[in-house]
């Protein structure tokens, strides 16, 4: 006799998506998910909202896990330190969950519906980054450039890194580093101030 089926909820139906995101690629197809959990594919709607509600799943999860990750960083540090171990940690995650990153990418644009749950876990996640880069004196509008600057260099290493795009034989943890050495150099003269490390 076949051991029992596990339960089937939102959370493990999420959880497949995730893992076939991740070990698959960036997109994901509701027969495939069906297949993997072993349901017909109508059993699905049981548990989501067909593949948009799904996508919004997705880029909650998503939002949690990296709002975590981010937090659990920067814990106890400041200035500069706070930067690059903000840094690092993004990368880590987008190496580590790169499908599961790149869809909630591709959701993020296509949600005008985006529930309160989801507003507030993708909240946390700039708010980890503004708590940053307080210290370096900038205010208002300032703040938000900043957080799409470092958003932005991290996002465009992490994924060049996943496509193999760094194809000379050179230390990418360096580069990275160094990268965010003249990232931390901008911000202190945007701000008028040198945090130190």
């Amino acid at each position: 006799m076949p051991p029992p089926r596990p339960r089937l909820d939102r959370k493990a139906v999420v959880d497949a998506a995730v893992d076939l995101l991740n070990t698959g690629g960036g997109e994901v197809a509701l027969n495939d998910l069906a297949k993997k959990l072993g349901i017909q594919p109508p059993s699905l709607y049981n548990h989501i909202d067909g593949l948009p509600g799904l996508y919004r799943e997705l880029a909650l999860r998503n939002a949690q896990l990296l709002g975590e990750r981010l937090s659990q960083a920067v814990i106890g540090k400041s200035g500069s330190q706070a930067v690059l171990a903000l840094a690092e940690a993004y990368r880590a995650y987008i190496k580590e969950s790169p499908g599961l990153y790149m869809a909630s990418l591709k959701a993020s644009g296509n949600r005008p519906e985006a529930n309160e749950e989801l507003r507030k876990a993708e909240e946390r996640v700039v708010a980890v980054c503004l708590a940053v880069l307080a210290s370096f004196g900038l205010h208002g509008e300032d703040e938000l450039h900043a957080v799409r600057g470092l958003r932005s260099l991290v996002h465009g290493f992490a994924t060049l890194e996943i496509a193999g795009g760094f194809g000379l034989p050179l230390d990418c943890d360096e580069s990275f580093r160094r990268m965010g050495v003249m990232f931390i150099r901008g911000l202190e003269s945007a701000g008028g101030k040198n945090t130190g490390s």
